[in-house]
């Protein structure tokens, strides 16, 4: 097995970086992290490499929000293998009386902003989000009963 391919299965970033050293024509990359992305890359380019590293390749370059080379009929495959993960957080904001009703959206508006804080700070833990919602809802809740907080 030749050393590109080698290190294409493997991932192998230092033996990558010294053959590009090797190849002077070839433009280096900067970084470690640029040629593992490289390697990622090529992987999911070469049709020589097994399908199931060219598949792990393509998610790994779409998590790292790069481009991937994985050919479109090959990306359906790639999806069921390693499928997506889509989070969510649910808010809901019941009442029966029109009071209830009438500020329900402002409880829940102030609900989803801290759930967009608490996102922006990169805390996504259950146990982080939930606490600061409902401190969010007590907040207002309190606020549009007149309670000085």
């Amino acid at each position: 097995m030749n050393d590109l391919r080698r290190c294409l299965l493997d991932l192998d970033v230092a033996a990558i970086r010294a053959l590009w050293a090797q190849q002077a024509h070839l433009p280096q990359p900067a970084t470690a992290a640029e040629a593992l992305a490289s390697l990622h890359y090529a992987r999911t380019a070469a049709e020589s490499i097994p399908l199931e590293a060219r598949v792990y390749s393509h998610r790994w370059l779409l998590d790292h929000d790069l481009p991937s080379g994985l050919p479109d009929e090959l990306r359906h495959r790639a999806e069921r293998l390693y499928p997506v993960v889509h989070e969510g957080v649910a808010i809901v904001v019941m009442g029966t009386s029109p009071l209830t009703r009438e500020v329900a959206p402002l409880i829940r508006s102030a609900m989803g902003d801290a759930v967009e804080e608490c996102y922006a700070d990169g805390r996504r833990e259950p146990e982080i989000v939930r606490p600061r919602m409902l401190e969010a809802r007590a907040l207002v809740t309190r606020q549009l009963l007149g309670v000085r907080v």
